[in-house]
């Protein structure tokens, strides 16, 4: 089969971590106990949000939905590098390829758009606080969600009919554990490659850039207003209820900047493989972690909802 001057290119070949034999195992283990914690953190939130009354808040409805999209998120990419680095076959079929590109690239802007909401939402709450529930009532709360999700398919959507428009030739070996563009995008041939990585990437920094801009610009009014408040004690309560959402908003924009702005090396096919880790694995792991902890509300809600269960005396 010929599609132009070039051959149909019906699977590819998942390089991954197969440059590192001898540690496969160590990293099976290392990110199957990192995936089976990052599901239960996430899925403890949501659990402890829908039983808790208290939590039926705007603020803790985002984070439910930020749980769920990093649950997701999870799901497209460990599983399959998880069952890779205990197989000697690496292959993966194209549209498979394509499905993973596209799930991959919309749940991880879902987050982006999910994270700048959380910050408006923060924003309302100090800066407006008697306007609160009018502006982020439980139909607009609603709208946000949706469009967040909405948002996050059209960029999957855009991102992956770019790439799988082009034409692939020569070997099929993604240095990489995903489909993931800049290794996909070195098996393109075309003279319209260039237009094409420099258009999705644009699009994609673009993107980026405009929701942690929207994030910095909730903030500088956040802190405006909070300095503002005359106590220490109310400046302190105020500041902890943004902590644990600043904190993931620069892991997670600290991480995507080291891998998709970093300098290109030439030689740097392992390097980009292991600094995929971060953003894929680290930063969703890390995420239900900062959340619990950092979030006092929610820890004592965990604490009466279910580990008064589990230990009764000690509560």
């Amino acid at each position: 089969m010929q599609r132009g001057n070039f051959s149909v290119v019906t699977e590819f070949i998942l390089v991954g971590f197969s440059t590192f034999p001898h540690l496969q195992l160590m990293f099976f283990l290392l990110f199957l106990l990192m995936y089976l914690f990052t599901l239960l953190g996430n899925l403890l939130i949501m659990a402890t949000v829908w039983s808790d009354r208290g939590l039926h808040t705007p603020m803790y409805l985002f984070l439910c939905a930020l749980s769920i999209s990093e649950i997701l998120y999870t799901l497209v990419i460990t599983p399959r590098l998880l069952a890779d680095l205990l197989s000697t076959c690496h292959t993966i079929a194209f549209a498979a390829c394509v499905s993973q590109m596209f799930f991959s690239f919309m749940f991880g802007f879902t987050h982006s758009f999910l994270l700048t909401i959380m910050g408006y939402d923060r924003y309302v709450a100090i800066c407006h606080p008697l306007r609160y529930n009018v502006l982020m009532s439980p139909r607009g709360c609603a709208c946000l969600v949706a469009l967040s999700w909405a948002g996050g398919s059209v960029m999957g959507l855009v991102v992956t009919m770019a790439i799988f428009c082009l034409n692939f030739c020569g070997p099929k070996e993604i240095h990489h554990f995903a489909c993931h563009v800049p290794p996909l995008l070195k098996l393109a041939c075309g003279t319209n490659v260039p237009i094409v990585a420099l258009g999705v990437g644009l699009v994609c920094i673009t993107t980026l850039l405009g929701c942690f801009l929207l994030i910095l610009l909730s903030y500088a009014f956040i802190v405006a207003a909070i300095l503002k408040i005359p106590s220490a004690e109310g400046r302190h309560k105020a500041f902890s209820t943004c902590a644990s959402h600043l904190t993931v908003v620069v892991m997670h924009y600290g991480f995507a900047s080291v891998i998709y702005l970093k300098p290109k090396a030439p030689q740097s096919l392992e390097g980009d493989t292991l600094m995929g880790i971060t953003y894929t694995i680290l930063t969703p792991f890390l995420s239900p972690i900062i959340f619990s902890l950092r979030n006092k509300e929610l820890k004592t809600a965990m604490k009466k909802t279910f580990f008064s269960k589990l230990y009764p005396e000690k509560i």
